[in-house]
């Protein structure tokens, strides 16, 4: 059986590469593993984690407890955007208050 894919926010079960969330409507930017707190593509977890392998299994397929022990750490909200849509923000920011400066 392949891997099983769920939502963060509300733990309902979604399809492997669904933008939203089909219960809550969260959006996905990346997919996150429970385990280690790798995120990637859908892609990339096609046969579990490609960092530590761990695949959701449990009841509601949510793990109880990452390996580690410790809190899963997250590297990217779900729904946030890329780091360079917020450069590119700033950019053209700077680049109105610059045309202001100049008038």
């Amino acid at each position: 059986m392949g891997s099983r894919f769920f939502c963060e926010n509300c733990g309902a079960e979604v399809k492997r590469d669904a933008k939203t969330c089909p219960q809550c409507g969260m959006s996905f930017a990346n997919v996150l593993c429970q385990n280690c707190g790798f995120a990637g593509a859908p892609r990339l977890f096609a046969a579990g984690c490609p960092v530590c392998g761990h695949t959701a299994a449990g009841p509601a397929g949510i793990a109880s407890k990452p390996k580690h022990g410790g809190a899963v750490p997250r590297r990217f909200a779900a729904g946030a955007p890329p780091v360079w849509a917020y450069v590119l923000a700033i950019l053209a920011f700077a680049g109105v208050f610059a045309l202001l400066l100049t008038k």
